[in-house]
């Protein structure tokens, strides 16, 4: 590598730690300050509302953002979000833990099919999983009977939402615990440095003896787990499972994702980077929320950061806005140089 290559690659590195919890303070800032001059502070409650938002669709964000880690790309996070929502409330009526198991157990058996054709087969997890979302979301339909499921014990769900030290609730500690756990299993076993080698370099990763194909499966298995256990507390939160959630939740998680600080062509990032985009994100909701704005005002805000992180996080930016401010010099130079030239008898 040479050294202007290995001065890009960590300028990136330094950025992609950096700017998450930067977003996320600038927004914390915001947060207190906006309403407070609108009239409208931030209360416990509100910061209580911004872990509920983040333990919705936190998994799926982590779901998204190990198989990038990886290399890959699962576009059935939201369709085995919704399917395990759906199975929980199927099959935890009698018990919700075994609605829970039934929902992972599903989200777990399709994740490591579409991982293991992959490993297998090597072809792009992208039009793959794009298969496996439409697939998925037809047996949602299946399973609903294109209609509302509606979970009848309440108290699951008063329980998942009840107010824990203020601001958190059992269903936000569940999530942010795997974050924890998952984070911990990266950082402290071989788990985390097979994963990224997986995503960095598959080629080069099999010659050096990781298993890169296990690695593979294991990651989407891992994917399939925790978007089933996510649509199983969130069904069990709101008492009910749809068969359709649309595709905003996905969009929130690929945002999260890229906000922190995952680099999309693989094996660089962290599980703490994924859960700083996630509450920037759910904060930056909850501002609006708040103020009673429009959901396209989201909509804007959340692609205006999304493209700050993009342009800032982009290999040699400053090494090309140099050469573009250089060349237009050199051109304004030589037009001047020109210019003079023909004013002379």
């Amino acid at each position: 590598m040479s050294a202007a290559a290995a001065t890009s690659a960590a300028r990136q590195r330094r950025m992609r730690a950096i700017l998450p919890p930067t977003i996320l303070a600038v927004i914390a800032v915001l947060a207190v300050t906006v309403p407070l001059a609108a009239g409208v502070p931030l209360t416990t409650f509100s910061v209580f509302n911004t872990f509920q938002n983040a333990a919705t669709l936190g998994l799926v964000a982590l779901a998204v953002g190990l198989t990038v880690m990886a290399g890959e790309f699962d576009l059935s996070t939201i369709a085995v979000f919704t399917l395990g929502g759906l199975l929980a409330v199927k099959f935890g009526e009698a018990s919700p833990f075994l609605g829970v198991a039934v929902a992972v157990g599903a989200g777990m058996a399709l994740g490591a099919v579409q991982g293991g054709i992959q490993a297998a087969t090597g072809i792009s997890s992208v039009p793959l999983t794009l298969g496996g979302y439409i697939v998925i979301a037809g047996l949602c339909h299946i399973v609903a009977g294109e209609s509302i499921l509606v979970y009848g014990d309440y108290d699951v769900g008063l329980w998942l939402d009840g107010t824990v030290a203020f601001v958190f609730s059992p269903r936000s500690l569940i999530v942010l615990s795997l974050f924890v756990l998952i984070w911990l299993a990266m950082r402290h076993t071989a788990i985390g440095p097979m994963v990224r080698s997986a995503g960095a370099d598959r080629r080069a990763a099999r010659a050096s003896g990781v298993p890169a194909g296990r690695v593979v499966t294991g990651v989407f298995t891992l994917s399939g787990a925790l978007c089933g256990l996510g649509g199983a507390l969130f069904a069990y939160s709101t008492t009910a499972a749809k068969y359709d959630l649309g595709l905003d939740p996905f969009i929130f998680a690929v945002t999260a994702v890229l906000v922190g600080g995952i680099d999309v062509r693989g094996g660089r990032g962290s599980v703490i980077g994924i859960l700083v985009g996630v509450l920037a994100l759910s904060l930056l909701d909850t501002i609006f929320i708040q103020l009673a704005m429009p959901t396209w005002v989201i909509d804007l805000a959340r692609g205006g950061i999304l493209l700050v992180v993009v342009l800032v996080e982009a290999p040699d930016l400053a090494k090309r806005l140099a050469a573009w401010r250089n060349d237009r010099r050199s051109r304004e130079a030589a037009a001047r140089l020109n210019q003079r030239d023909t004013q002379q008898p």
